[in-house]
């Protein structure tokens, strides 16, 4: 790890040189003429008169930077998909550091040919390098939904190696991680257990989002605090342009956005707020309960400060409540099971490009905080409740073979548990841990076609006494059609998520310290390729691996109580993402497969004495082993018809061998007359497994323009059009099952102006 970190300051050290001997530098942001959102992907391109090319694509902020440039006339172009081409005239002089914004307005004819289109890493379903997948609004309406709208969780349940608890629960597993290792960022932002009990949906609907990226493994050193994965969502600016707007209304849940500007041009507002009418729609559809109660509101504010300086504020509020595995109706109106939760985050973002230096400048300020109960509203038996204060910096200095990234952090958080001896080693008071850190990443493009990104992190724990340091590297080559990537790096959690995976029914979340002491690790690795043979269709395969150290999970026993202790557990995950994807005419379609063995070694004491070993390897609850989605969408005379077929392989649970009574001998008892308390008697912890799963969904949507930007759409859905019985739920002390949700036919209705 020293001859790493001693190898990646030495080429910091020579690129700063070089950089030194730099000319001049032009950078500037590209938006939307109509309505100023930050294009990203543009290809901004200049050529001198002996044809020679500069270029780059602008990031989520609409942001470029050319550095390097010899003095001289140039002729700009700056190109992307559906919108006129800009060009001017430029003449650079050395030294010249000069911020050149620009616009770009919809074309109205034919496109022209692009001279450069590169498209931005991710994109595409096929899109997928190293990990990391991009995902837009157009990609979420590609999905058939219950919701017009469109929700980032669709979309993400449709990934291979994404697992999801099923149509209740809202958790997400992500190529063998649990839910509470993934980070999820808004604007920069923590977002603690952003998805809703209902599995369509989660705090982030389409309408709010410009681009998400889903690394599902191998991130970079700029990312930290969890072993799994991560999700950096990067939400729209308000129009900055005119007041716009729309309310859309659908069997589970009603929404609203109005956005527009403050100072015409340069400062914008945007609000969207969203409420489960479920009792009113879907339940009565159903016949069925579905005691679930749920809503979020997200806000920004945007403000163009001046040519070089941008500045927002954001702020998320989500609210769950609920009861999962309900059987009858006396279930749904009891609440000594209800699990409810509310997650809030507000954060400001400042990003600047000095005037006199060549770097990109981002200061991040947030806090986030999480609630969770568990039973009756006015006397819950757990309870659990944190707050994280998040300050960052993150600079980039651009230079024509390699960009040097680096940053520093520094994290506060509260955790409060009440656990009601649910997890009875675990100690139920208040912590306070303090994290200082930082990065450095290296972005080398001296080779063409190459990006290689060796980075490290580091992270300082004063109120644990831990240091830890982190390599990390990432690396794609592209070469005509084909392109090879790789990723890795290690990883660490300080603060955990506590969740009992024995009862599929029980989404209750305690954050807390690693409660043995020793901080969760992960290693990650993965390599993957991929080829475009045509202009219509893209393939990629990628494989992987991560072992994780140092995990918590519930212990096993036979004694009658809901009640556990906590034991710790080492895992390995194996796996590989196959995908196709095609693009003819009005018709896109892909096809993904993903296979993932994920194994734990359990070291209980009691172990020993059970299996004879110290140790004992089995499958968790959220091993699928095999992944197959199906979706297309085809577009004729202002139809849109989008279908999606999904298939699981079934998740393991721990079988049931029969029952008895238990009596337990506190003192002198009447064996005889004593009736005790049933117990379940299990085979081999999570030796079975459930029937597969699969699902098709359809939906049909229509557009009618009535004037100018007024519109109205009108869609309907089937979700489980063929009504498979999907088991979701057993009762192992009735046998008796609940079945994921069954065929929903649905309307839904938006209004868009």
């Amino acid at each position: 790890m020293r001859i790493f970190c001693n190898l990646l300051l030495l080429g910091v050290f020579l690129t700063v040189s070089q950089a030194q001997a730099q000319n001049a530098v032009l950078r500037g942001f590209v938006r939307d003429a109509a309505d100023g959102q930050p294009l990203q992907g543009v290809n901004v391109v200049l050529t001198d008169d002996g044809g020679a090319l500069l270029g780059r694509s602008a990031d989520r902020d609409g942001l470029y930077a050319i550095s390097g440039i010899p003095p001289g006339r140039y002729y700009l172009a700056a190109s992307f998909i559906g919108y006129d081409t800009h060009r001017d005239t430029l003449d650079l002089a050395a030294d010249d550091l000069i911020t050149y914004n620009i616009e770009l307005s919809v074309s109205e004819g034919l496109l022209e040919e692009l001279v450069v289109e590169t498209e931005r890493e991710g994109a595409g379903v096929a899109g997928l390098t190293g990990g990391l997948q991009s995902i837009t609004p157009r990609d979420i309406a590609l999905i058939p939904s219950p919701d017009i709208s469109g929700d980032l969780a669709s979309y993400l349940a449709a990934l291979p190696g994404v697992v999801a608890s099923g149509d209740q629960g809202g958790q997400l597993f992500i190529r063998g991680g649990e839910p509470t290792q993934n980070q999820v960022l808004l604007d920069g932002m923590t977002v603690f257990q952003p998805f809703h009990l209902i599995g369509f949906y989660s705090a982030f609907p389409s309408s709010i989002l410009n681009v998400t990226d889903v690394y599902a493994g191998g991130f970079g050193p700029r990312y930290g605090g969890r072993i799994s994965s991560v999700i950096d969502i990067s939400t729209r600016n308000g129009n900055k342009r005119r007041m716009a707007g729309e309310f859309s209304a659908a069997p589970f849940i009603s929404a609203g956005l109005l956005e527009g500007p403050i100072v015409e041009g340069r400062v914008s507002a945007l609000v969207s707020g969203r409420f489960s009418v479920i009792d009113q729609g879907a339940a009565r559809i159903l016949d069925r309960p579905l005691p679930y109660d749920f809503n979020d509101q997200f806000f920004k504010l945007h403000a163009d400060l001046s040519d070089n300086s941008q500045a927002s504020i954001s702020g998320l509020r989500s609210f769950d409540r609920g009861i999962i595995g309900v059987l009858n109706e006396s279930e749904a109106d009891s609440t000594k099971n209800q699990v409810t939760w509310t997650s809030q985050a507000i954060g400001a973002r400042y990003v600047l490009l000095p005037t006199r230096i060549p770097v990109q400048a981002e200061l991040l300020l947030s806090v986030s905080t999480i609630e969770n109960t568990f039973g009756l509203s006015e006397d819950p038996s757990r309870s659990a409740n944190s707050q994280e204060i998040n300050l960052s910096t993150n600079v980039t200095h651009y230079n024509r073979s390699a960009d040097i990234s680096w940053g520093l952090h520094f994290r506060f958080s509260e955790l409060d548990s009440h656990l009601g001896g649910s997890f009875q080693n675990v100690a139920q008071d208040t912590e306070y841990v303090s994290e200082a850190g930082g990065y450095v990443l290296l972005d080398l493009k001296g080779v063409e076609g190459l990006s290689f990104q060796p980075g490290v992190r580091f992270s300082s724990f004063p109120s644990k006494g831990r240091n830890f340091i982190e390599p990390r590297v990432r690396m794609t080559y592209n070469r005509g059609i084909h392109q090879v990537s790789l990723a890795g790096g290690m990883y660490h959690q300080e603060i955990v998520g506590l969740t009992d995976r024995r009862d599929a029914g029980d989404v209750f979340t305690a954050w807390t310290t690693s409660p043995f002491g020793e901080v969760p690790r992960a290693i990650h690795g993965l390599a993957g390729y991929q080829i475009r043979p045509a202009s219509w269709a893209r393939f990629v395969v990628e494989g992987f691996v991560k072992t994780m150290d140092n995990l918590s999970i519930a212990e096993w026993s036979s004694f009658p109580r809901f009640t556990t202790r906590l034991q710790p557990a080492d895992g390995n995950v194996l796996g590989l993402d196959g995908r196709i994807e095609v693009t003819a005419g009005p018709f896109y379609g892909f096809v993904n497969y993903g296979y993932a063995k994920v194994r734990y070694q359990a070291k209980q004491t009691e172990i020993q004495y059970w299996f004879g070993s110290s140790e004992y390897e089995f499958s968790p609850p959220h091993d699928r082993r095999h992944q197959l989605n199906a979706v297309g969408s085809l577009t004729l005379a202002k139809f849109i018809l989008n279908i999606r077929w999904q298939y699981g392989s079934g998740l393991p649970f721990s079988q049931a061998l029969g029952f008895d009574e238990f009596v337990l001998l506190s003192g002198p008892t009447d064996v005889f007359g004593e009736h005790g308390d049933t117990r379940v008697l299990y085979t081999y912890p999570y030796g079975g497994r459930l029937p597969s799963y699969h699902r098709l969904d359809v939906s049909l949507e229509r557009s009618f323009e009535i004037s100018g930007n007024t519109a109205v759409s009108v869609l309907a859905s089937a979700t489980n059009a063929y009504d498979r019985s999907n088991l979701f739920y057993i009762d192992l002390f009735t046998l008796e099952k609940l079945d994921q949700l069954p065929f929903i036919p649905a309307v839904g209705l938006k209004f868009e102006f």
